[in-house]
């Protein structure tokens, strides 16, 4: 395995240009000083890594490539082939290929691959944990998730990180699960495991450099609701903002397949950063203070 860890010494390889987490890491590597090139070749295709690892020659490969859908997942319950040949086919590639050449591969994942059960109830502060076998196969988009973390178990090569309804302190982005949420008709209110991105994707590559493997669940630690995240909005962005709720039940009725809600045990993680702070504490020092259009309290 690859033992390279200072800055200078480091080379990246990213896949995942023109996404939003691959778009981020280029920036926080800009910032860090650190050697990175964006990957030209396919996922599915073999040969094009072989050739885009034998130009770049790094110590370290990223996978932020994928496909989420546009304009979301729905996407994928009519688009299958083209989703399993990405998520799954292109994934296991890219880490076959990676553990051929001895390489780590840190590949963004996702923590929707699991739902509140008897085990986990809403609000018990019991989440799901790493070895926990997946329980939501509400969407295709989860199901080939699902299968293909399954596989690169096999993979000692492989960080696997479960990113969940990600959030970053650009608001302008329509991706960012607060922009998104923020725009609808309606909202569930159901709290959530998530991911401030400006806190953890620092962190992603801070796990590259200690050449981390495993699955991890890559949120802050705790859960905040919907709503809890549209208060904030209000108080920090938009006084005037309104919203409205509805159930599950009535959500089902605009949407095609079904989505995750799920806690996440953050314990493996916040035990290798224990600078990682609950995601109310994130949400409010990396996106709502940064982005604050209201006056400040005296």
């Amino acid at each position: 395995m690859v033992t390279q860890s200072n800055g200078s010494q480091l080379k990246f390889l990213i896949y995942g240009r023109t996404g939003w987490i691959g778009g981020l890491l280029g920036k926080i590597c800009e910032a860090q000083s650190i050697n990175y090139t964006y990957a030209s070749g396919r996922l599915e295709s073999r040969d094009t890594i072989i050739a885009d690892i034998a130009a770049v020659n790094p110590t370290h490969v990223f996978n932020a490539a994928g496909v989420t859908g546009r304009p979301n997942v729905d996407w994928c319950e009519s688009h299958k082939v083209e989703t399993i040949r990405t998520n799954v086919v292109g994934t296991l590639t890219l880490a076959d290929v990676c553990r051929e050449k001895g390489l780590i591969l840190i590949n963004y994942a996702t923590g929707c691959i699991f739902e509140y059960d008897s085990d986990h109830l809403i609000g018990s502060g019991l989440g799901f944990k790493e070895e926990d076998t997946p329980n939501f196969v509400g969407s295709f988009y989860s199901k080939t998730k699902a299968m293909v973390e399954e596989l690169l178990k096999n993979y000692d090569n492989v960080c696997t990180l479960r990113v969940r309804m990600p959030i970053s302190s650009d608001l302008t982005n329509p991706r960012n699960f607060i922009t998104k949420i923020s725009r609808y008709e309606k909202v569930v209110n159901i709290p959530n495991s998530m991911t401030i991105l400006d806190e953890l994707l620092p962190i992603s590559i801070e796990m590259a450099k200690r050449n981390l493997t495993g699955i991890y669940n890559f949120t802050n630690p705790g859960c905040v609701s919907h709503n809890e995240v549209l208060e904030l909005y209000r108080e920090y962005i938009d006084p005037s903002y309104t919203w409205k709720n509805f159930n599950l039940e009535e959500q089902a009725k605009v949407i095609i397949a079904p989505r995750s809600n799920n806690e996440l045990d953050t314990t493996k993680l916040k035990t290798e950063f224990p600078e990682l702070l609950s995601i109310k504490e994130s949400l409010v020092k990396f996106v709502f203070e940064p982005n604050r259009k209201t006056p400040v309290a005296a």
